[in-house]
Order: C-alpha cells, then structure tokens, then sequence
C-alpha cells in the first residue's frame, strides 16, 4: 500500500506558516524554509516536511 503524500502550494505554506507569500519567497531565497521541490512548474512543500521545520524552530527556541 503507498503512502499518501500532502503537498502544499507556496500560498498553502505561508498560511499555514503564518507568513505572506513574499516572506516565505525570502525565505526560501536564504534557505530558511522548510524543504520544497518545483512539481509541474510550481514550488510544492510536503506537509511533513513542513511539519518537521515548525518543530525544529520550537527545538531551537527551548534550548
């Protein structure tokens, strides 16, 4: 059985990251964000990959 996968748009990302989409654009551009890959001409985040970023910023924070 395969495992489903959840891509997110860039604009899906910034929502869920709280963030505009030219913000995380940046982010992407110092590499600071979460993992992507350009799918079909567009930029696509997995949503465990995004998962994963939110926790380590928490890790940071709290060592």
């Amino acid at each position: 059985m395969e495992a489903v996968i959840t891509l997110l748009t860039l604009a899906e990302t910034a929502e869920r990251l709280r963030k505009s989409e030219a913000q995380l654009r940046w982010m992407i551009h110092k590499k600071t964000a979460p993992k992507s890959a350009i799918i079909g001409g567009r930029r696509m985040f997995r949503l465990a990959d995004v998962n994963t970023w939110i926790d380590a910023q928490f890790e940071k924070e709290s060592a």
